[in-house]
């Protein structure tokens, strides 16, 4: 499917030091985010109770929330869950109280100041050290994630342009994190799957632009390095934009009709791969290119001499 017809390559270089410099610019501000605000770490890394309770009619969060702060539970975080109808409440652990004992009190307290019943749906407990443990495996995760990946690009292309590949990477998950950090959107599990998709999606948009630099190198001998790189980025330019298109469509429909579930994952997703596409397209390229990529790093080594050639014959 082509979108673009272009006659000549576009002048994406152009752009690389702005680019870059956007880019510095977003990496700093979310290390900054995340720094100052911190993540807001969902139930599945911090520990407590996850309490989801249904209402025959629609319920105000606000009433919900006082009535659980009269009831000891201040820093209950009280969310619709899917419908105005249901309701999801998490609690952080108490010490010196059973989480069995928070469930029934939460639904106690509930009940009485409800003209309605209540349906206790669903209850999950996840202890702080099973949090703690789940965190750490989830940064080892994403860090054994970007090694192979530089590992493999490394073995696969020039290491200037398997820097560019792990540096513009890590630039999509910190970006992405920052995002959750500035609007406190919850990380849990699901969103965490969801930047190790981003980072398989957005390494394979990558390697794709590179392979077309590889061949670009060895086929416009006369051109120079900026050049070449405009016509591999142009010349996959409508498989990066069809393909990302189709992708946000299906998360689109996710984070509509999805539930609240999976709303944080396809959020995470979204915004990722629209960094990942603008990544693929300008900081890996420009990356390698400020490390000094040059013709001679991607023509193969010549073959090696025969015994004999090149020496005269003997009269």
């Amino acid at each position: 499917m082509r979108i673009f017809r272009f006659t000549e390559p576009l002048n994406f270089m152009r752009f690389k030091m702005p680019a870059l410099f956007l880019s510095g610019l977003l990496v700093i501000a979310s290390l900054a985010t995340i720094t100052v605000k911190g993540m807001n770490w969902g139930l599945d890394f911090t520990g407590g109770t996850v309490i989801e309770v249904g209402y025959r009619g629609g319920v105000d969060l606000s009433q919900v929330r006082q009535v659980l702060a009269d009831s000891g539970y201040p820093d209950a975080v009280v969310q619709y869950f899917g419908s105005s109808e249901d309701v999801a409440i998490r609690i952080s652990p108490r010490e010196g109280i059973d989480q069995s004992t928070i469930s029934n009190q939460v639904l106690t307290a509930l009940t009485v100041t409800s003209s309605e019943p209540i349906e206790m749906r669903r209850v999950e407990f996840v202890g702080p050290s099973v949090g703690d443990e789940l965190k750490e495996q989830g940064g080892l995760a994403m860090l054994a994630a970007l090694i192979g990946i530089l590992l493999y690009v490394t073995m696969r292309f020039e290491w200037r342009l398997s820097v560019g590949a792990v540096l513009s990477l890590g630039h999509d998950v910190i970006i992405t994190l920052g995002l959750f950090s500035l609007l406190q959107l919850e990380f849990d599990l699901t969103v965490l799957a969801a930047i190790l998709a981003l980072i398989g999606y957005s390494i394979n948009d990558t390697i794709v632009v590179f392979d077309r630099i590889r061949e670009s190198f060895r086929k416009l001998r006369d051109s120079t390095v900026h050049e070449t790189i405009n016509d591999a980025v142009t010349a996959t330019l409508n498989r990066t934009v069809v393909t990302s298109l189709t992708t946000i469509i299906v998360l689109i429909v996710l984070f509509t009709m999805g539930g609240a579930l999976i709303h944080n994952f396809a959020t995470a997703l979204l915004f990722g791969i629209a960094i990942g596409t603008y990544s693929s397209v300008f900081v890996a390229s420009s990356l390698a290119v400020q490390l000094g990529i040059s013709r001679e790093d991607m023509l193969p080594p010549p073959p090696p001499e025969k015994e004999g050639e090149g020496t005269e014959p003997l009269l």
